[in-house]
């Protein structure tokens, strides 16, 4: 809603704004308007990005954010195949273009956001561990607790006495 509304502030008629995606009517932005979209939208938290390997990559974390956090349903096929169906790409070239600009890679970040996803669940105290497990694809507590403090460094009870999240952009 606030990118929409920056955008329609410079007359600009979007089509449709979505996590990471921004599509206009207009074909072509004047240099000026473009440069002030930029600043608005940069001091905003937003990050312009135009080059397709990172554009790829945003979509890739796009997916993995959407899939982590918002899915209801665990997810019934492994993530590499996810990706490639989602995105249409074959992964071999998804997950080389994504370690070449990440500091890790595209299962790395899966599995950082499903332990941000574990924090939260956490904090809200509504479900176990055993549900949080089922709920995020884990084989068992033990495999999600195991990852859990090879990343942490805490086991989840211990986490959930202390509750140091990140927001998801700083994972």
């Amino acid at each position: 809603m606030v990118v929409k509304a920056e955008l329609e502030k410079l007359d600009l008629h979007p089509v449709d704004v979505s996590l990471g995606e921004i599509h206009l009517l207009e074909d072509h932005l004047e240099e000026e308007k473009e440069r002030e979209l930029k600043e608005r939208l940069n001091s905003l938290g937003f990050e312009w990005i135009e080059d397709k390997r990172s554009i790829i990559n945003e979509q890739i974390k796009t997916a993995i954010i959407e899939l982590v956090h918002y899915q209801k349903s665990p997810l019934k096929e492994n993530i590499s195949d996810y990706l490639s169906k989602r995105l249409q790409q074959d992964y071999a070239q998804l997950s080389a273009g994504f370690s070449a600009l990440e500091p890790y890679t595209i299962e790395h970040y899966y599995i950082l956001q499903k332990i941000e996803r574990v924090k939260e669940l956490l904090a809200y105290g509504e479900l176990n561990l055993s549900e949080i497990a089922y709920e995020l694809n884990y084989s068992s507590v033990a495999h999600l607790s195991s990852q859990f403090k090879k990343v942490t460094g805490l086991t989840p009870t211990k986490y959930k006495l202390q509750q140091n999240r990140k927001t998801l952009d700083r994972v």
